[in-house]
């Protein structure tokens, strides 16, 4: 009932305009922001390693501005959930979408850190293109239901959880679709290569590599920029001689793509998830108390 509950709030919400959720979420954002919590300590870790130039008061501000920015996005999910196309078109405004469109009978890859509006910036370039993606289930039977309904309600994309694995994913990408990939957590040994990230090594998956290869497809580095009357989303250039054969290097480099992303709108990068959970061997836990 409490969820059912929260999905009607988000609901009501979703019929004010962009500029009086963002005044909400401000307000709330302020107020989470200064309590005590895990994901505040995450937060302060991964800025400490991450902007060490920065002085300690510098990085509490930025904090501070990243949990309104979060707060801003949760409230923000009416418009993903209820918005019409039209209004969704309103919202996300889309710049470089002629990187895309050039690209018109290739597999493509539209590589999407975790900035906040990536969801609505989903949906909105499903309204563009056929695009597939990757999610995790919910343990919540209903609410794992309800997300998958509302992704899919437009009827413009497909998507399969992570358990499924990259197989059905490739086969999407090779019968048109382009997929929406978010490479950017850390997911564990698995997989993964220990590359820089802000200068701090991070486990970092080499799927985006591995599958850009086997479907022989061009990637393309996008962000959504949040913005006083709604979100841009950007599409950049394709990435040149991109995969190569050295999947440790094109981690690399796709991690220095989404730092340098990061870097032009730091308090709208997701900074609450640990990002260096997985260390090598005899490294510290960054996030211990």
């Amino acid at each position: 009932m409490g969820l059912k509950l929260l999905v009607g709030l988000v609901w009501l919400l979703s019929w004010l305009p962009f500029r009086a959720v963002s005044a909400l979420g401000w307000v709330a954002g302020q107020l989470i922001a200064s309590l005590p919590s895990s994901r505040r300590h995450i937060g302060e870790v991964n800025l400490r390693l991450c902007l060490p130039d920065w002085t300690p008061a510098q990085r509490r501000r930025l904090l501070r501005r990243h949990f309104v920015a979060m707060v801003q996005m949760l409230l923000e999910y009416g418009y993903c959930w209820f918005a019409s196309p039209e209004r969704l078109r309103r919202l996300m405004r889309i710049q470089g979408l002629q990187h895309l469109k050039a690209l018109e009978g290739r597999p493509v890859i539209l590589m999407m850190p975790h900035f906040t509006g990536l969801d609505l910036a989903g949906l909105r370039i499903s309204m563009e293109t056929p695009v597939v993606s990757i999610y995790s289930r919910q343990k919540d039977a209903w609410l794992d239901e309800f997300f998958r309904t509302r992704r899919l309600r437009l009827g413009t994309g497909i998507i399969f959880s992570r358990q499924q694995g990259t197989r059905s994913v490739i086969r999407a990408l090779r019968d048109g679709y382009r997929l929406y990939y978010l490479p950017d957590q850390d997911f564990g040994h698995r997989d993964s290569v220990f590359v820089p990230f802000f200068g701090v090594n991070a486990a970092t998956i080499t799927g985006l590599s591995r599958m850009a290869a086997v479907a022989n497809a061009a990637v393309l580095p996008c962000y959504p920029r949040r913005e006083a009357d709604g979100y841009t989303l950007v599409i950049e250039p394709a990435l040149d001689d991109f995969p190569t054969a050295d999947a440790t290097a094109d981690a690399a480099r796709m991690n220095a793509v989404i730092e340098a992303q990061a870097r032009r709108q730091l308090h709208q990068y997701f900074w609450l998830h640990k990002r260096f959970k997985s260390r090598l061997p005899g490294e510290a836990d960054f996030y211990a108390r």
